[in-house]
């Protein structure tokens, strides 16, 4: 399965590399393809390694202003025009999203892929990694927009909340008819 991960380029401490490893372990034993930003440093480049070391494929999409910063040994590379096409690049790729912990391109990509589903432009499964508690807050917004009727479908339909890897990757191989 090719799976799209969002998440951070910046260096972060255990409580987010340890985890992101184990999944990314997963991902590679699996026999999975990680479909990701391209990135060379950071929780991105965490991920990456540890996918490409259990024996997985790793597909790149960076773009223009940040291909200096691609991996350079990635089975695929593609460089992007601009971050509108490498979003379009990376779901077109994937057959599954899972949004890890990172910043406000982080958000922005995960705030996208859910209103894309959300308007039925895909049917991919969508999760969000909640390590640490890192989405805590986000999940509870999401929940008064579906109490209050801001969601035109369930909660659950959209966006499946996991609190590791093990349960992501189950999640995702379970809605591709893989368990």
């Amino acid at each position: 399965m090719n799976i799209c991960v969002f998440l951070s380029a910046a260096d972060l401490d255990d409580r987010y590399t340890v985890p992101a490893r184990e999944f990314a372990e997963l991902l590679g034993r699996g026999g999975h393809t990680l479909v990701w930003g391209g990135s060379e440093s950071g929780l991105m480049k965490v991920v990456a390694d540890g996918v490409q070391a259990a024996g997985g494929r790793l597909v790149g999409v960076s773009v223009e202003f940040l291909a200096a910063s691609a991996r350079t040994n990635a089975d695929e590379m593609v460089i992007a025009r601009d971050l509108a096409e490498r979003k379009a690049l990376l779901l077109e790729k994937a057959d599954a999203v899972v949004i890890m912990v990172g910043g406000t391109g982080t958000l922005d990509e995960a705030t996208e892929i859910l209103e894309l589903k959300k308007h039925g432009k895909h049917t991919k499964p969508v999760v969000l990694l909640n390590t640490a508690g890192f989405y805590d807050g986000l999940r509870e917004q999401f929940q008064r927009m579906e109490d209050e009727g801001f969601l035109p479908l369930p909660l659950t339909d959209l966006v499946f909340f996991a609190k590791d890897g093990v349960g992501a990757l189950a999640y995702l191989e379970e809605s591709a008819g893989l368990q």
